[in-house]
């Protein structure tokens, strides 16, 4: 079966991460080879994830590099030493310029935890996204995957799922639940979706 060379972009914890290889170990990937992992941060604890399973990662820091195109160079330079064909940004927190998403059209997909186009946009991320969800009231949240264009969270949805709210949610505890009942499960799957399609054009 022809496998997709992907990456996972990261810059902290890397629960996504650990999602997706925890679902390749158990064969739910048949179209998936996990070949890089790459960080915009040096002490992302995904780094930990990827090594301890065999994948190769490094780690890029905007800052030191000292500009965007740096630093966009020093992916692309390895993302192409690892013939990757497919990338997945999982809780990456670097804005990707249109010059490199052009790059890798259709071939760049995101978890939102929120139902895009609700709290989706630039300055929602992490916690805040469902900070927004409870202040505004809604009864209803989840998460989205989605293409990635020049636009934050405004390429073609791929695949989304609801996860209900309830009174007494924390940001913490609502944060929570949309992992384990929408991120988990969605990314791995549409992930899936997406290699198996570049795998059979």
């Amino acid at each position: 079966m022809n496998k997709i060379n992907t990456a996972v972009l990261v810059s902290g914890g890397g629960t996504n991460l650990q999602a997706i290889i925890d679902r390749e170990k158990s064969g739910g990937l048949p179209h998936v080879k996990l070949a890089l992992v790459l960080s915009s941060q040096e002490n992302a604890y995904a780094l930990e994830r990827a090594k301890n399973a065999g994948i190769p990662a490094f780690a890029f820091s905007k800052k030191k590099l000292g500009s965007q195109a740096a630093f966009e160079a020093a992916l692309i330079g390895k993302l192409e030493e690892y013939g990757v064909e497919l990338l997945v940004l999982a809780g990456f927190l670097s804005i990707l310029s249109a010059d490199f998403t052009k790059r890798y059209e259709r071939r760049i997909i995101n978890i939102h935890p929120a139902l895009i186009p609700s709290f989706c946009g630039e300055g929602y991320y992490g916690l805040k996204v469902h900070e927004a969800a409870l202040a505004r009231g809604v009864k209803i949240t989840g998460a989205t995957v989605h293409f990635v264009n020049e636009i934050p969270d405004g390429g073609e949805i791929i695949a989304q799922k609801a996860v209900r709210i309830y009174s007494g949610d924390t940001p913490e505890k609502l944060q929570k639940r949309v992992m384990k009942q929408a991120e988990w499960k969605l990314l791995p799957a549409a992930l899936e979706k997406v290699a198996a399609e570049l795998a059979d054009s």
